[in-house]
């Protein structure tokens, strides 16, 4: 199935987790945060909120800087 990951069109297995999304962008681990079509998904959800066809999905990262 066809999902956008941070804008760009990514090709995951049907019924992809978020996780597996994220996986597919970044190794980092913390300071992750994740919003589908809009609406966050929580870091525990992240294994149980499977995607659909044509999801948007943003993956944020935190940046320290000063």
């Amino acid at each position: 199935m066809k999902v956008t990951i941070n804008g760009t069109a990514h090709e995951l297995p049907p019924g992809a987790s978020v996780r597996q999304a994220v996986q597919r962008l970044t190794e980092i681990r913390g300071g992750v945060a994740v919003a589908v079509n809009d609406e966050v998904v929580s870091r525990g959800a992240w294994d149980s909120t499977a995607l659909v066809e044509d999801d948007r999905v943003e993956v944020l990262t935190a940046v320290q800087g000063g």
